[in-house]
């Protein structure tokens, strides 16, 4: 079986063999085949969106799936889009919402996890199994109490109503907390030996070496919040404040539905989604190579 190792300079995954180990064995090929067939089922309907999205809209509703649409292909949907609405104000709140949420989420998952790796107090089984009930509910359970809430505390059409119920992220907790789990305990003894307190080894010692984990759980909430949809709808009524995924939904035609402005819209709102994999996705390779995601 091949095996893979992670380069001390960060640049990516060697790949090794065994001595005498075919690297082009039956069993390989058959995995090289699957995800090949797995990758092909995500580009295809993501290629298949961006050539709708260049065509007319008579050429995108027309019963002939054609490669070379006969009218040619165009920017038509986009400008249509872009003029319809607000994009950059919707953009701009998306990603202002999704980096503070981000940052929130991070920030108090890993004080959490790390309080549940190395901390013993009272009453933590009972706080820990919460966090694995909250995980089992569906968040469309929670959207009516959080709303209420939302109103009582007169946090309707502004960022932190829809900032703060997306910050809470139970997943990260356990993820993060498995990850400490694996540091060892020598290093922070270490550290208060030389008279670091409990912040100051969190701080100094075991955030620098959760590092990839970090980012793997910054980039993965960052995605989440950029694509939510239902939440952002419903806590917000003001054009002004919607994030670009309900603000495109605003954007319709009064002809019925219109494919290639529908496709314009969506390629629209994952672009940025796209240019973060692409900045970040070594960061993303060596989260999932070195936390749970991965199953390891």
């Amino acid at each position: 079986m091949s095996t893979y190792t992670l380069s001390r300079s960060g640049r990516g995954m060697k790949q090794t063999h065994k001595p005498g180990e075919n690297p082009w064995s039956v069993s390989r090929m058959a995995a090289l085949l699957v995800l090949a067939v797995l990758a092909a089922t995500w580009l295809v309907p993501f290629a298949w969106s961006v050539l709708t999205s260049l065509k007319s809209e008579a050429d995108a509703g027309a019963s002939a799936i054609t490669l070379n649409p006969p009218d040619g292909f165009s920017f038509d949907a986009y400008r249509k889009v872009l003029s319809a609405g607000d994009i950059p104000t919707w953009a701009w709140n998306s990603l202002l919402t999704s980096v503070a949420i981000t940052v929130i989420t991070v920030a108090t998952s890993a004080l959490a996890g790390y309080a549940f790796s190395r901390i013993n107090f009272k009453g933590k089984r009972w706080l820990y199994a919460a966090i694995i009930a909250a995980i089992i509910i569906p968040p469309q359970l929670l959207i009516v109490p959080l709303f209420r809430q939302m109103l009582a505390f007169n946090l309707v059409d502004t960022y932190w109503g829809i900032i703060l119920p997306q910050s809470f992220a139970p997943a990260m907790v356990l993820i993060l907390k498995r990850f400490f789990d694996q540091i060892p305990v020598e290093l922070e003894d270490a550290a208060r030996v030389d008279g670091a307190g409990r912040l100051r080894v969190f701080w100094s010692v075991v955030l620098p070496l959760s590092r990839p984990i970090l980012a793997a759980v910054a980039i993965f909430v960052f995605i989440g919040a950029w694509n939510n949809f239902l939440w952002p709808f419903i806590v917000t009524t003001d054009a002004h404040l919607m994030t670009l995924p309900v603000g495109l939904q605003t954007v319709k035609s009064a002809y019925g539905l219109q494919y290639a402005q529908n496709m314009a819209s969506a390629i629209l709102a994952a672009l940025p989604l796209v240019v973060v994999f692409l900045f970040f996705q070594r960061q993303i390779i060596k989260g999932i190579a070195t936390t749970g995601f991965g199953g390891q």
